[in-house]
């Protein structure tokens, strides 16, 4: 049985991808992965790993801090990865179809704190910060088995 709360020290950007990888190989559809830190914590870089390793390709993945919202894969196995720094209220989050795509998509949700009470239920939260050289990532809830992926790094 995987620990509620996992947490990893990541020395360098190669962990933070690697991190990325392990999680893309189990999420499954449904599935919604809160990424939080501050700037330059590793929030982009570890959803651009995750979506090249969930596609098993090199794939331009910028980041949608602009356009909100960059979609990837066929229907069914669809990945969405939002950059929500630039709301102002949580209630714009439907407006960009982010609760449809909670259910049926892989979700990777920067700045989720401005989801506000929006927070999808079941969601795994990984808190990226600061540590040294590299960073320290915090799991916590989610499926047991994402936050298992972690731990075996």
């Amino acid at each position: 049985m995987a620990p509620e709360t996992v947490t990893l020290i990541l020395p360098d950007e190669a962990a933070t991808a690697a991190l990325g990888a392990r999680l893309a190989a189990l999420a499954r559809p449904g599935d919604v992965i809160l990424l939080s830190g501050p700037i330059g914590a590793g929030k982009s870089h570890l959803a651009r790993a995750f979506i090249r390793a969930r596609l098993g390709r090199e794939e331009e993945v910028p980041s949608p801090t602009f356009t909100l919202i960059q979609t990837y894969g066929p229907p069914g196995d669809e990945i969405f990865h939002a950059d929500l720094y630039r709301l102002t209220h949580p209630d714009e989050v439907w407006e960009l179809g982010l609760d449809e795509a909670f259910s049926r998509a892989i979700c990777l949700v920067e700045w989720p704190d401005r989801l506000g009470a929006h927070l999808p239920p079941g969601a795994l939260r990984l808190e990226l910060s600061p540590a040294g050289e590299g960073r320290l990532a915090t799991l916590t809830g989610g499926r047991a088995a994402l936050r298992e992926a972690a731990a075996h790094a």
